[in-house]
C-alpha cells in the first residue's frame, strides 16, 4: 500500500532508505572518529605531547562517546531518535571547526574533543535502532551489517582524503573543512527522515511501556549479554589501543605521515571487507566460530606487523584490517537477538557504553605503558589481551543457541 500524499516512499523501499539514511550518517561519524589517528602524530609534534597525552587525547573523545550512549539512547524513547541524531552530528562537527580555529592548547584541544565526541555519542545506539525498527520483520542482520560496513567506508574516506589535506593545508583547516561537511550532513539527516517518517517521537503509550515492567533494559539473557558485551569491550580496546599507536610504530620504521593515512586507509579497507566476509562466515560456520577465528587472526597480524619490514608490514594491514573490524559486525547484530524491541535503544546505548567506555580507556593505559616499555611492547601487549576474548566465547554459545555445522 502506498502511503499518502506520494510524501513518503512505499512499504517496499522505505527500509531501504532508512538504512542508506543510517549508513550516511555512520559513514560521516566513522569518518570524524578515525581522522583523529591522522592528526594524533601531528598534535604530538606541535603541541610536544607524550604517549600518555596522546592517548587521552583518544580517550577525550571516545569517552565523550561512550558517556552519552545510554542518555541518547533513553531521550530518543521521548524525543525520537531523528532530532537527536542530527543535533548530535551538527555537535560533533562544531568540535572539529572549533578545534581546528582555536585549539591552542593541549588543554584547549582535550575539551574540545570531548565536546565532539559527546556529540557523536547519539550516533551508534540511535541509528542501530532505526535500522532495526525499519527491518523489523526483515533481513535485519544483514541491514545491520550494511550498516556497519557504511561506517569504514568513511574511515577510508576521510583517512585518505585528511591525510592528503593536512599535508598540503595543514590540519587546521582540514579540521574546519571537515566540521563544515558535518554540519551540512546533520541537516540532511534530519530532513531525511523526517520525510521518511523514520525516528519520530515514542508515542506516550510506548514511552510508559518503556518505563515500566521488571528488565529495564529489556535483555532477556542477562549472562549472554554480559558475555556479548565483554567480548565487545575487549574487541573495541584492541582496536582503539592498535590504531591509537600503529602510526607511530609505522613512523619509527620510515613511514612519512601521508604513508601513516594510506596505511590506515589499508586497515579501514580490510575492515570494510571484514564486515561484509564475516557476516556472511558467520552465516555458514556461526558467530562464536567467527568470533574465535577473527580474534586469533588479530593477534597473529598484530605480532606480524611489527616483526616486519614497512612494506611487508603494509602489506600485511589489509588482511589484518578484516579481523580487526570484521568482529564488530557479527557482536553488534547480536545485540537485537537478545533484548526486547521495546528497549532496543536504551539497550543498544548500554552495549555501546560498555563497549565504546572500554575503547576509551585503552589509548590512556596503552599510552602510559608506552612511555614505559615503548611502543612496540606495548602493541604486543594489545595483540596478547585479545585472546581473552576466547574462553567468553562459550559463555555467549549457550545464550543464542546456535545449530550445529558441519
Amino acid at each position: 500500500m502506498a502511503l499518502p500524499c506520494g510524501i513518503l516512499l512505499d512499504v517496499k523501499n522505505r527500509p531501504r532508505a532508512v538504512l542508506a539514511t543510517a549508513c550516511g550518517t555512520h559513514f560521516v561519524h566513522d569518518g570524524f572518529s578515525d581522522i583523529l589517528y591522522i592528526f594524533l602524530p601531528l598534535w604530538a609534534s606541535e603541541f610536544r605531547l607524550g604517549f600518555a597525552q596522546v592517548g587521552l587525547i583518544r580517550t577525550a573523545y571516545s569517552g565523550g562517546m561512550a558517556s552519552f550512549q545510554i542518555p541518547a539512547g533513553l531521550l530518543a524513547e521521548r524525543w525520537g531518535e531523528r532530532r537527536l541524531l542530527a543535533a548530535g552530528t551538527a555537535v560533533t562537527a562544531c568540535g572539529f571547526i572549533a578545534a581546528g580555529m582555536w585549539a591552542g592548547s593541549f588543554a584547549s584541544l582535550l575539551g574540545l574533543l570531548l565536546l565532539a565526541g559527546l556529540g557523536s555519542g547519539v550516533q551508534h545506539p540511535l541509528s542501530s535502532s532505526i535500522v532495526s525498527k525499519a527491518y523489523e520483520t526483515g533481513a535485519r542482520r544483514a541491514a545491520l551489517g550494511t550498516y556497519n560496513f557504511s561506517g569504514d567506508l568513511g574511515k577510508i574516506a576521510a583517512s585518505a582524503i585528511v591525510a592528503f589535506a593536512a599535508t598540503v593545508i595543514g590540519w587546521r583547516a582540514t579540521s574546519a573543512a571537515a566540521g563544515v561537511v558535518g554540519i551540512l550532513a546533520a541537516l540532511a539527516v534530519l530532513l531525511i527522515l523526517a520525510r521518511l517518517a523514520a525516528g519520530g517521537s515514542a508515542a506516550p503509550e510506548e514511552v510508559r511501556a518503556a518505563r515500566g515492567g521488571g528488565n529495564g533494559w529489556g535483555i532477556r539473557d542477562p549472562r549472554g549479554f554480559q558475555a556479548l558485551a565483554a567480548i565487545g569491550m575487549i574487541d573495541n580496546a584492541t582496536r582503539t589501543g592498535l590504531l591509537t599507536f600503529l602510526p607511530f610504530a609505522l613512523i619509527a620504521k620510515g613511514s612519512t605521515v601521508a604513508g601513516v593515512g594510506t596505511a590506515l586507509a589499508l586497515v579501514f579497507a580490510g575492515g570494510a571487507l571484514g564486515k561484509f566476509v564475516c557476516g556472511l562466515v558467520a552465516e555458514k560456520v556461526g558467530v562464536i566460530r567467527t568470533v574465535v577465528l577473527t580474534e586469533a587472526a588479530t593477534t597473529v597480524g598484530i605480532l606480524a606487523v611489527l616483526a616486519a619490514p614497512l612494506p611487508v608490514a603494509l602489506a600485511i594491514l589489509l588482511p589484518l584490517g578484516i579481523a580487526l573490524n570484521g568482529t564488530s559486525s557479527v557482536l553488534y547484530a547480536t545485540v537485537a537477538d537478545l533484548v526486547t524491541t521495546d528497549r532496543r535503544s536504551r539497550a543498544y546505548g548500554l552495549y555501546y557504553t560498555l563497549a565504546i567506555g572500554a575503547s576509551s580507556s585503552a589509548p590512556t593505559v596503552y599510552g602510559l605503558l608506552s612511555d614505559a616499555v615503548g611502543v612496540t611492547a606495548t602493541l604486543v601487549t594489545v595483540a596478547l589481551v585479545v585472546l581473552v576474548t576466547i574462553p567468553l566465547c562459550l559463555a555467549l554459545r549457550a545464550a543464542i543457541a546456535e545449530p550445529a555445522r558441519a
